[in-house]
């Protein structure tokens, strides 16, 4: 705290002091007010004026150091003042003195607070900055909510000076007219509650709740207009319809038959989605080839000599087709039919809120209507308008896997997890790769030592680096394919055989019938839903890569499950989706694996953190199969254990984030996992050592120095 909060706080606490030794306490009660009344009323009549600026100041005085007693002023407004003057005086000095508290609060606290429980008041801030003035509103009117609470918790948010004032001006309103009105009658008061009676303030909970209530009806009302424009079917053919048979639409499908639900499947492409036939799935078995192949070319390390790998591509593609077809059965039609699901496979369109129109793979088409639906139609990748690109054949990771052999020269652009992974995989397997990156580092979410570490591993594996390089055209030159790219030193001209675009991927939201239906779009062209993954016709949910910023197929079974059981209770119950730990992973070598924050994201939101590292350098089992490399990196809340993020770098970084997704899921701590036994020797007992680190980190050497002498003593 700097020097002026502590004057300020000294002068506040000043204040109080002078108050209550001088007996101010004592003057604002009923009894004293009732005694002093004649008295008071003659004093104004003597100087009207000054006698307003004078209860105006005290009142400001009051509320704004939160003192007890304000209800009593009020009383006093109405029976020096009436109703009229005393309801213009009170509130206008309430308001203004509430405004002083609430910034006292934001002066004096906010920067603390955000400090050390920043993570929990970004949930907090989002919703004020959405719907702060309905929240305060709402609570200004029910005045059994004490008002300088309201004022606090409202410093420590972020909410506008001015927003703060006029709706507190308006919310206090009613029960500042109650308490005035009261005051204008005060020889009939014998205590406060004659003022509240259980009746009346009943009445203020019903005003509080009014605004609640409105909501809910006028987003009924809305609904009701907006599907007022179709007719509604009296009976369905669903309970649940799901269009998209990725991870998303698969899970939902599942979880609403396993309900003994209608439900009705439709795919236009492939079951299983991008992640079993263009995704995760193959890309995963193209980087155990590419890790094989390295194996190899390291076995001298272990004392094993052999000839260098000779890498036949067509038996790669036959290892990465057989992944598929083995994991195939698992997202087939025929599972799903034998699961009770209508599978379909065609087009869908919405025709109306409740029905789509789907026109089958065969050319015929039909009509199916259904209670709820879920909207699981993935993303694709995104492919940048560069001039040229059109004459290159660019590649994307949907259509990598129709090359029919290995590239000499591979070009990726984009330094994202799919543009490393596939990098890597392809210079393991002997293609000269090169990497254009527009950012100065690679994997651009992560912090900078995991980026160096995954930069210095793929230049290790012989990919060559464009960092902070834009591509600007592609050209075909004298038969020969060529990249256009402007860095800090100027153009460069790359040459290449292929080109891999992996920047990113866009909703598939197009020829759905969404505009038509009022489900807008925000500027990535992703559904606007609410925190039920709900549009504004709220039986029509999404989930997946179609909507979500986390584009990870765990996330989209996630999701799945909240659109599934929100779809089929809707009108009953539903969920808020559960975003507090999501976990993800990129497969370059070494991995890299996250949940919650990183420094850098710390950092930019003001967050206080402490940090732990572990290197994997000391792990014995990781000394012993020659991958010590790499680290993990836990962020917890300034001097406690609980787990703000995890980063791990190293192998099998995936499987050993779980058990920190599961400690920061259940609150558990860092106290918890260095108190669970860890078989000695696995890369798991990296969890316990870095909550080693932490607790080493909390032992003062005060404390320390005191052991000592205890120890000594003990020797004695």
């Amino acid at each position: 705290m700097n020097r002026s909060r502590i004057l300020l706080v000294a002068l506040i606490g000043a204040l109080l002091f002078l108050f209550w030794a001088l007996g101010g306490a004592e003057l604002l009660t009923l009894e004293r007010l009732q005694a002093e009344r004649a008295a008071l009323l003659n004093y104004r009549d003597a100087n009207p004026l000054f006698s307003s600026a004078l209860f105006f100041t005290l009142y400001v005085a009051v509320t704004a150091l939160s003192i007890p007693g304000a209800a009593i002023m009020t009383l006093a407004g109405g029976a020096i003042f009436g109703l009229v003057w005393g309801v213009v005086l009170i509130s206008f000095a309430s308001t203004l003195g509430a405004t002083l508290a609430m910034l006292l609060a934001r002066y004096l606290a906010s920067d603390w607070v955000r400090q050390r429980f920043g993570s929990r008041f970004k949930q907090l801030d989002s919703g004020i900055e959405r719907e702060g003035p309905f929240y305060l509103f709402s609570l200004r009117l029910i005045p059994a909510v004490p008002f300088f609470l309201i004022n606090v918790v409202m410093g420590l948010t972020k909410i506008r000076i001015a927003t703060y004032w006029w709706v507190s001006q308006l919310g206090m309103l009613p029960a500042t007219i109650v308490y005035v009105n009261a005051g204008t009658e005060l020889a009939q008061i014998s205590q406060l509650s004659d003022i509240l009676s259980p009746s009346l303030l009943g009445a203020f909970v019903l005003l509080g709740l009014f605004p609640w209530i409105a909501r809910i009806v006028l987003a009924w009302s809305k609904r009701r207009q907006l599907a007022r424009q179709w007719q509604k079917p009296t009976q369905f053919d669903n309970n649940l319809l799901v269009i998209g048979a990725g991870s998303g639409g698969l899970v939902s499908a599942y979880i609403a038959v396993a309900t003994k639900a209608k439900v009705t499947l439709i795919e236009r492409h492939q079951m299983g989605g991008d992640c079993l036939n263009t995704g995760c799935v193959p890309s995963k078995a193209l980087l155990r080839c590419a890790r094989q192949a390295k194996t190899i070319t390291q076995s001298g390390r272990f004392g094993i000599t052999v000839a260098e790998p000779q890498v036949d591509f067509s038996a790669v593609k036959r290892y990465v087709q057989n992944a598929i077809s083995r994991i195939e059965p698992h997202d087939s039609v025929e599972r799903y039919t034998d699961l009770g699901v209508d599978v379909i496979q065609g087009s869908a369109r919405l025709i109306t809120p409740w029905e789509v129109e789907v026109t089958k793979n065969d050319g015929t088409s039909e009509r199916i209507s259904s209670r709820s639906i879920v909207i699981a139609t993935g993303a694709r990748p995104r492919v940048p308008e560069l001039p040229g690109i059109e004459h290159v054949d660019a590649l994307t990771s949907d259509t990598i896997w129709g090359l029919e052999a290995l590239p000499k020269r591979l070009l990726v652009i984009g330094g994202g997890p799919i543009g490393c992974e596939l990098a890597q995989a392809f210079a393991r397997l002997g293609s000269q790769v090169i990497l254009v990156q527009r950012q100065a580092g690679l994997l651009p979410r992560e912090d900078q030592d995991v980026q160096a570490l995954v930069q210095a591993a793929l230049l290790d594996d012989g990919v060559e680096l464009h960092l902070a390089t834009q591509a600007l055209s592609f050209e075909n030159r004298d038969g020969s394919k060529l990249l256009l790219a402007e860095s800090a030193a100027g153009e460069v001209e790359i040459p290449f055989d292929e080109v891999l675009v992996a920047l990113g991927r866009q909703p598939n939201t197009e020829n759905l019938g969404l505009e038509a239906l009022g489900i807008s779009l925000d500027a990535q062209q992703r559904p606007i839903l609410d925190a039920y993954q709900a549009s504004p016709l709220s039986h029509i949910y999404f989930c997946g890569d179609v909507m979500s910023d986390y584009q990870f197929t765990h996330v989209a079974s996630h999701q799945a499950w909240y659109a599934s059981v929100n779809g089929l209770l809707d009108g009953l119950w539903r969920f808020k989706t559960d975003y507090r730990v999501i976990p993800w992973a990129t497969f370059t070598d070494p991995e890299v694996a996250r949940v919650g924050l990183s420094e850098t994201d710390a950092k930019v939101q003001g967050i206080a953190y402490d940090v732990s590292t572990y290197s994997l350098e000391e792990l014995d089992r990781a000394i012993a199969d020659g991958e010590n490399h790499g680290f993990v990196k836990v962020l917890t809340v300034p001097g406690k254990d609980r787990i703000l993020g995890v980063t791990i770098v190293g192998s099998h970084s995936a499987e050993l984030i779980a058990e920190f997704v599961m400690a920061m899921k259940h609150n558990l701590g860092l106290n918890k996992v260095l108190g669970t036994i860890h078989i000695y020797p696995t890369y798991a007992e990296a969890n316990k050592y870095v909550a080693g680190v932490w607790k080493r980190s909390q032992v003062s050497a005060r404390v320390m120095a005191w052991l000592a002498k205890f120890q000594r003593w003990r020797r004695s």
